[in-house]
């Protein structure tokens, strides 16, 4: 299982049984089967986008694109389930991952691979193996080097504390036979600490931010005022080289997650900053890949879909700076589980001639969709092995159905269920139950700030007895819970949740938690490096044009 900060590796897992997937029988829409384009951002907050309500940052292509497509209103993450009974995987023809993986690169050897795209359905890749971070651009909010640097300064003291002291005691001769030779080799693991703690920065910079092409190392460190134009030049060639199609695409983009990489073109254009900024290139990116697809004639072939892993990151503050999104008039943000803030995304999805244009669906949706609902298009049936959550949204899309087939929709952070919704349909209401929720911090704040996402268990959650329920049809900031004494149906919606939780937790499979502490430990000997290590560089990429 995995916490919903990793939604969109739910997706990158299921997008990796297209040509080995059965034959549907309902099979897909009548005519040839469409190109697949598979857009998706990372942190973007719904309220950052113009076709959902923000009047002050500049999204001309994502609002054209739902104008000419169908927008979803309540499009959420999807519930980060990976278990054996979950996982599918999708292949097609020329399938590409162009972005950031963020999935595992190997097992036992540095070049085995074991987890790479290639090796989960992709036939190419080029992007980022691992997580985008602000590590990447040596920037003043860090998820990895701050850490490393207070652990090898209390290293570095506690190690120069016993030198010095080592020193005194053999001059004084208060430390009977302390020796010399200790001495020097304290001072030099001294001076390895420092120098270490002064390289930290450079060492993850090329441990971690480096852009592969398939198997091979393509830039390492990664220069990242040359990523933009890299990707979309990657994005160009392949659609050129398989206009023929059809073909699927999935570009995962390093917008807008911190460190907020915009190249200078675009920075100081928005109002709101560094994070403005980015969105509004993440725009255009989207605008130039539109265009690639007019020029070569596929438009009217191609269905496009544009998302979000899941809402903006509150946390992404230092000092008076927000380098987060906004999640507009929701409660919550990027990893709090079940808090509307986190989980409710941007859903465009536009095929000419086909999905109507301009329609607007209110209807609740997942990403978990996006696979059976490719898999049909491509003439392919799911897996029937295992339960799989997500549903076809093509009728949904069209309008030849009126409501969602999902009913309930499950809420997870990490390995524990933190909400459910019940979408109550004879009477339009969309319920939801907050079993645990995360304290924020500090008190009265919306968010859990000094920590990169909030908890997802221990004494930094709250659990719930009576859960708290929403209706969020009527309050969708989640502003209210609702009471016996003010919800007459309270004790009936709960007692309806929970039958729905207990009927969904005996389909699952428990596996180990990916994403613990012994599997995510920096190994040196399957670190990826273009040269002989430590001494990791390499700039096989020419330059964009």
């Amino acid at each position: 299982m995995l916490r919903p900060e990793h939604s969109w590796s739910w997706l990158a897992l299921a997008l990796a049984v297209l040509l080995a997937a059965k034959p549907s029988a309902c099979g897909p829409p009548p005519g040839p089967r469409p190109n697949i384009l598979l857009l998706m951002a990372d942190d973007l907050g719904i309220g950052d986008v113009g076709c959902y309500g923000n009047t002050t940052i500049r999204t001309p292509n994502i609002d054209r694109l739902a104008a000419d497509g169908v927008r979803l209103t309540q499009h959420l993450a999807a519930a980060p389930l990976c278990t054996p009974s979950r996982a599918a995987f999708l292949t097609g023809r020329y399938p590409l991952r162009s972005g950031k993986w963020h999935l595992g690169l190997s097992c036992a050897s540095p070049d085995d691979h074991c987890h790479h795209p290639l090796n989960h359905g992709f036939d190419h890749f080029y992007g980022m193996p691992f997580s985008m971070m602000a590590d990447c651009e040596r920037w003043e909010l860090s998820e990895k080097r701050a850490v490393l640097e207070s652990r090898l300064d209390v290293c570095f003291q506690l190690v120069a504390l016993a030198t010095l002291t080592l020193t005194i005691g053999k001059l004084t001769h208060l430390i009977p036979g302390a020796s010399w030779t200790l001495v020097i080799w304290l001072a030099v693991v001294c001076l390895l600490l420092f120098a270490t703690s002064c390289l930290v920065g450079a060492l993850i910079m090329h441990a971690d931010c480096f852009l592969m092409r398939n198997h091979s190392i393509a830039e390492q460190p990664m220069r990242s005022q040359r990523t933009t134009p890299l990707m979309l030049q990657e994005v160009s060639s392949f659609v050129k080289r398989h206009k023929q199609g059809p073909f699927l695409l999935f570009v995962s983009f390093l917008h807008v997650h911190t460190p907020l990489v915009t190249t200078e073109n675009f920075r100081g254009r928005s109002p709101h900053g560094l994070y403005g900024d980015n969105t509004e290139e993440m725009d255009w990116m989207v605008g130039q890949i539109l265009e690639t697809l007019d020029t070569e004639g596929l438009t009217n072939s191609t269905l496009v879909y544009f998302t979000s892993d899941h809402g903006g990151s509150l946390e992404a503050r230092f000092g008076n700076n927000q380098y987060g999104g906004w999640n507009g008039i929701y409660k919550g943000g990027k990893g709090m589980a079940g808090w509307e803030g986190g989980i409710r995304v941007p859903g465009i999805f536009r095929w000419p001639g086909v999905l109507p244009a301009g329609r607007v669906v209110h209807e609740p949706t997942s990403l978990m969709d996006i696979f059976p609902t490719v898999v049909h298009l491509a003439g392919g049936q799911v897996p029937q092995d295992r339960v799989v959550d997500g549903r076809d949204l093509l009728a949904l899309l069209q309008g030849t159905a009126r409501h969602s087939d999902h009913e309930f929709l499950m809420h997870y952070c990490e390995s524990f269920l933190h909400a459910a919704r019940w979408h109550q349909r004879d009477r339009g209401a969309v319920w939801k139950v907050h079993f645990t929720t995360p304290i924020f911090q500090p008190d009265g704040a919306g968010a859990c700030y000094g920590q990169i996402v909030c908890p997802c268990s221990g004494n930094r959650v709250t659990h719930h007895a009576p859960p708290l329920l929403f209706d969020l049809s009527r309050d969708p900031s989640e502003a209210h819970a609702l009471t016996p004494d003010t919800e007459p149906s309270f004790h009936q919606v709960v007692e309806t949740v929970a039958r729905a939780v207990a009927a969904h937790r005996q389909t699952l499979i428990p596996v180990p938690l990916q994403l613990d502490a012994a599997d995510n430990t920096w190994k040196p000997w399957l670190q990826p490096c273009c040269g002989r290590f430590p001494f990791c560089w390499c700039d096989r990429d020419a330059d964009p044009r």
